[in-house]
Parts: structure tokens; C-alpha cells; sequence
């Protein structure tokens, strides 16, 4: 497989793309690997302890085809990537991670790194306005081909509930983006957009013995690194992806 590394400051973590093929098909993949498994919190899969996170590039062919048969591609995808479904958490998207953006800042001890990809061209919502189109029922859902996929570390411990918080500090953040580019809604276009109806997150708390940071929000050193760092990778992917 070829791979391209991609430059972090974050002790204890590797962050590479990944090009390979599954069942086919050329796909790639943002893989992020762990030398300890780390606590993460997920919008896809909840609280997990993992040793990779990963942001797929779907194609609409095999997104298409994972629709029906999601548990065997869930199943059997990990193993495209060198790892088991128990080892990592993964998003994915119709998004190549060649439009990848990232931004890392730093504030004394504290390190935030966000790897963002954005596709909103056809999906974009307003939050409380629009209407929803499909109902899940039984698993069955439907994947698009817009969506804005979020994958935050930081070298902080974070409590559970400092995790929940860093992902409506990010989703701010994430709206800022999208408003400050003029992004308008797919289905109402006087409106301004919040995101899109697929969007996803993952964040990765720090490891070590200190006490766990309480909180996150935007009055928080803290939650301004998690901000600044999610506002301009979600600017730069939408800028790359979909030309704002």
C-alpha cells in the first residue's frame, strides 16, 4: 500500500494516509495510530478504547453497496487497513482524503491537533429548519455523498464529560466555518447552513496520571485550541473539496 505521513506534534501518535483497495476498489483513508490505547469519544460508535481512528474515503459504487451489507463491510474493512474492528473506530466519507486539511495549535502543555474533510455541495442543512428525509429503522441507513467529518486530538486527559463538551465546542466551531465561507442550505437556500445531515466526530483524549480536565468550553484555553484548530480545518477542506 502506498502511504503519505503527515506531520503531528502530539507525542504517541502517528498520522498517515493510506492508499489500497477493497474489493475493487481504489479507496483511501486517513488512519491514526496509537502507541497505548487511548479513550475516544464518538458521534458513530460511542465511548470506545481503541488503537486507530480512521476517516474513509467511500466511492459512491461501494457506499452504495455497504448500505445493504454495512456488518460484513464494518467487519471486514478493518482488515484492508491492517487492524480488527475491535482495535479501531473509523467514519467515513464520499470525500477523497487528498482534500484533507489539518491545523494544530498549541497553548503551554496543552497540543490540539483537528483533521477535517468537507463536502457540502448537495447536503448542507440549517440546523431547526430543515426537514429530515430518511427514517432509520432496523440499522438500515443511507450514505451521502456530502458530509463533514471531524477527527480531534489533544495530549489532555479529558473526562467523559469534557469529551461530550469538546464536541458542541467543535460543532460551533465547525458553523463558524461554514458561515464565515457563505455556505447556504441545500434544501432552503436563503438560509445559512450549520452542516450537513451526515456529519461525524471523533475525539481522542490524551493519556497519563493528572487529573482529567473538567471542560471544554470556549471560555477555556482549552476549548479555544479545539475551536481554532476545527474552524480553520473545516474552512480549508471546504475551500478544497467544494471550491468556497
Amino acid at each position: 500500500m502506498k502511504e503519505k505521513q503527515l506531520n503531528l506534534k502530539i507525542e504517541g501518535i502517528k498520522a498517515k494516509i493510506v492508499y489500497h483497495n477493497f474489493q475493487g476498489y481504489d479507496l483511501n483513508s486517513l488512519l491514526v495510530s496509537f502507541n497505548e490505547k487511548r479513550r475516544i469519544l464518538s458521534t458513530w460508535d460511542g465511548h470506545r478504547q481503541v488503537k486507530y481512528v480512521a476517516n474513509n474515503y467511500i466511492p459512491r459504487k461501494l457506499s452504495e453497496h455497504t448500505i445493504q451489507n454495512y456488518e460484513e463491510f464494518a467487519q471486514k474493512f478493518p482488515l484492508a487497513l491492517g487492524t480488527t474492528p475491535q482495535e479501531i473506530s473509523m467514519l467515513s466519507t464520499g470525500v477523497n482524503m487528498d482534500n484533507l486539511a489539518q491545523c494544530e495549535k498549541s497553548y503551554q502543555e496543552f497540543n490540539v491537533c483537528c483533521f477535517a474533510t468537507a463536502g457540502a455541495r448537495g447536503n448542507a442543512q440549517r440546523s431547526g429548519v430543515d426537514t429530515g428525509d430518511y427514517v432509520e429503522r432496523d440499522g438500515k441507513f443511507v450514505m451521502t455523498t456530502g458530509t463533514i467529518n471531524v477527527v480531534l486530538l489533544t495530549n489532555a486527559v479529558l473526562s467523559d464529560g469534557a469529551m461530550a463538551r469538546t464536541i458542541m465546542t467543535a460543532t460551533e466551531a465547525k458553523t463558524a466555518a461554514m458561515e464565515d465561507l457563505g455556505v447556504k442550505s441545500s434544501y432552503t437556500p436563503k438560509n445559512q447552513a450549520t452542516g450537513t445531515g451526515s456529519d461525524n466526530m471523533i475525539v481522542v483524549s490524551g493519556v497519563g496520571s493528572c487529573k482529567p480536565v473538567l471542560t471544554t468550553s470556549g471560555h477555556t484555553k482549552l476549548g479555544e485550541l479545539i475551536g481554532f484548530t476545527t474552524k480553520n480545518a473545516v474552512f480549508k477542506a471546504l475551500k478544497k473539496n467544494d471550491g468556497y
